[in-house]
């Protein structure tokens, strides 16, 4: 085809639909000549028109563009680069190889695609992934508005899109299973849950591929795309699917009062190492997107062969565009950073003091007002928890995990950190003036044992993977109760579901952002797998008949969350510091089985606390045992505090309902003393009137 071309502008980067065309533009400084090529199906063996953009005419300093007239929304392309192969200087040009736009706000999967295609030599025009043109501001937001719940006044839920609603007893028919649609025909279970934010796991672009032979990528973390919403996860076949079918997703759960979270995978591509395949990055300026080593050697910090030069002009602009595509074009809240110490390093792999693009997303206009969580550590050991640049991130909180996981199984001296973990960990955030909600509290997540896996497996059982169990974690912290996986034994069976209401009520109560995996309101299980990424199957779905079987599981954590969101542990104060909350909002006594006497030995498992407001409004009462044993506590005189009674409201050793009470249905607790029994979690609270009234006014 003759068509005449124009010169384009170099911005904006990626293609952009014009009113008479489309433009153009990529950054690739040391490419010698690119081919834009046009598409008329994904699966074509050539492509239908060949643009060769000129040097003198479509190149400005480091990038080229063209502008196409006639070229419409839905018109699949993708490139080719000319130049240097040259992978010790870190130069990787391939004409052979078709490669996607950095900036391709959709991509499509031919049927021939094989992941080895893009690694051997050769040209592979017909299997290679393309982009599709895209115009993002034809969609309907209506009247969204996003929820903007604060930290304190969030519970997150860590989701699987294609798990939630893949298995068969889901009640999601047809093309709907595993999709963005069907999540929207679940949000009133997740309403009626309690939970204010969801935090996906990778629905960015992914190479399923990418896993040992004869398995697929599940979780996701393998993008080969910043901008473009994961296509399997759209119910829609038509090109333009996916981007809409996400949106109708998030408006929805906007009008559930529920936010969206990302998990974001900034720190390496499904490219991988040396022998990777050249799928976009590599063929277009590995220089400026991967950080390398001597003799052009990718340098791995994330455990998948590569890593993102975030600290780069160029790698550092793509990701600050992509955050602010999903806030602005799809009406995302927030993003949980995978690996978010790789973006502390710089072009030599060191840890910078005050990394260029963690102070850029965090000043960003655009990005105000959303959420911005931190994994602080690498898979090279640079640990930052607590030390995260920044004053706005918030962090997962991995020592929460493995102390309370430690102190409830019974280990010892785990008390002190324990106690510290309930205070929104003042030892890690306490000291740079961070506020009470920086810590994420999470027991479980996707990476380990599910909560019901917690408690009934001493071992990981990782042998479907297929890597001879060496894969996963050995550090899992869980015990079984004296039976390794499944048992009919109803002792054992009551031992740990009591146990799993013990870690989510710790979760619940402590100060900081509670989050819980998917499925552990109904002891979803793995079957030990503590690292199912690429169990693509009923290991990892969500199971729809445990609602039935474990439903009084799932009104504990019903319970629980509204407690949470509806008391004055979720006070909202964003003014204070951790370290001003704890000393002026709160008064906190801990206590052993004597009031203002806690144990702190090597030896102890048991711990109190009594908390109260300045107004002395409301008290609180917790007790943790962890012991093997049954111990009186004495509780509090409420006559010290003006107030009338203790209600209970969480005794996790009692039969549901009793468990866990709403407020208005707690019995009153007489005597001086409680017994709590082994292993169990108690919860008190003594209200004043006028706290009562208001109480009942927020519910």
């Amino acid at each position: 085809m003759n068509r005449q071309i124009l010169k384009g502008s170099t911005f904006p980067i990626g293609s952009s639909v014009m009113a008479d065309g489309v433009n153009f533009s990529i950054f690739s400084k040391n490419s010698t000549a690119v081919e834009l090529l046009l598409f008329n199906d994904p699966d074509d063996a050539q492509p239908n028109e060949t643009i060769t953009l000129d040097k003198e005419i479509n190149r400005t300093e480091s990038y080229w563009h063209v502008f196409v007239p006639g070229l419409k929304a839905g018109q699949i392309y993708a490139y080719r680069m000319y130049g240097p192969f040259n992978p010790e200087r870190g130069y990787r040009f391939d004409s052979q190889k078709v490669l996607l736009d950095p900036y391709g706000k959709l991509v499509i999967i031919p049927k021939a695609y094989k992941r080895e295609y893009a690694t051997r030599p050769g040209n592979n025009v017909s299997s290679a992934l393309k982009n599709v043109v895209v115009d993002t501001g034809t969609y309907d937001w209506e009247d969204d508005v996003f929820p903007r719940h604060s930290f304190t006044h969030t519970i997150i839920y860590e989701l699987h899109v294609k798990g939630f609603t893949q298995h068969p007893n889901s009640g999601i028919v047809g093309e709907k299973r595993g999709t963005y649609a069907g999540l929207i025909e679940k949000i009133p279970y997740l309403k009626d849950l309690g939970i204010t934010a969801l935090e996906f796991l990778p629905v960015f672009q992914f190479d399923d591929q990418d896993a040992p032979l004869g398995k697929k990528n599940y979780w996701g973390y393998s993008p080969v795309s910043f901008f473009a919403p994961h296509r399997a996860y759209s119910s829609r076949k038509d090109i333009m699917g996916p981007l809409d079918e996400f949106r109708d997703m998030v408006k929805a759960l906007h009008k559930a009062g529920i936010e969206v979270i990302l998990d974001v995978v900034y720190n390496h591509t499904a490219e991988g190492g040396q022998e990777g395949p050249t799928l976009c990055f590599k063929g277009i300026e590995n220089k400026a997107y991967y950080i390398l080593g001597s003799e052009g050697a990718y340098k791995d910090y994330s455990g998948c062969g590569n890593t993102i030069n975030a600290n780069h002009s160029i790698a550092r602009r793509m990701i600050l565009d992509s955050l602010r595509f999903w806030v602005s074009e799809m009406h995302v809240d927030g993003f949980r950073f995978d690996l978010a110490s790789v973006l502390s390093r710089d072009e030599f792999g060191n840890p910078q003091q005050n990394p260029p693009i963690l102070w850029e997303i965090q000043s960003d206009p655009i990005l105000a007002g959303t959420k911005l969580i931190a994994e602080a550590w690498d898979a090279a050991g640079l640990y930052q928890v607590g030390s995260f640049v920044g004053d706005k991130w918030k962090e997962w909180n991995g020592k929460f995990r493995d102390d309370v996981r430690s102190f409830i199984r019974g280990d010892q001296g785990t008390i002190s950190n324990f106690a510290s973990r309930i205070l929104a960990s003042p030892d890690l955030f306490g000291q740079r003036n961070l506020p009470a909600d920086t810590s994420i509290n999470f027991i479980t997540c996707h990476d380990g044992f599910t909560l019901n896996d917690l408690v009934s497996y001493n071992e990981k059982h990782n042998w479907e993977n297929g890597e001879g169990n060496r894969d996963g974690t050995d550090h899992n912290l869980s015990y079984n109760f004296g039976v390794e996986g499944p048992s009919d034994d109803p002792i054992i069976e009551r031992q740990r579901e009591q146990q799993i209401k013990n870690y989510l009520a710790v979760t619940l109560l402590s100060y900081g952002t509670p989050m819980i995996l998917m499925g552990d309101e109904l002891r979803r299980t793995q079957k030990g797998n503590n690292n199912a990424y690429c169990q693509d199957n009923e290991i990892s779905w969500f199971d729809w008949d445990l609602l039935k079987k474990n439903e009084s599981l799932y009104r504990f954590v019903k319970v629980l969350n509204g407690f949470r969101l509806n008391t004055e542990l979720s006070v909202d104060d964003r003014t204070l510091s951790l370290m001003e909350f704890l000393r002026t909002k709160r008064r906190i006594n801990w206590s052993g089985v004597r009031l203002g006497q806690p144990d702190w030995s090597f030896t102890s498992h048991s711990l109190a606390g009594t908390v109260w407001s300045d107004k002395k409004d409301t008290v609180l009462f917790l007790v943790c045992n962890a012991h093997t044993e049954e111990l009186d506590f004495e509780i509090p005189d409420t006559n010290d505090f003006n107030q009338m009674n203790w209600f209970r409201i969480i005794d996790t050793s009692l039969p549901s309902p009793n468990d866990i009470v709403r407020l208005e249905n707690a019995e009153i607790v007489e005597g001086d003393t409680y017994p709590v029994k082994a292993r169990s979690v108690v919860f008190l609270i003594a209200p004043s009137d006028s706290w009562l009234t208001d109480f009942y006014a927020r519910i």
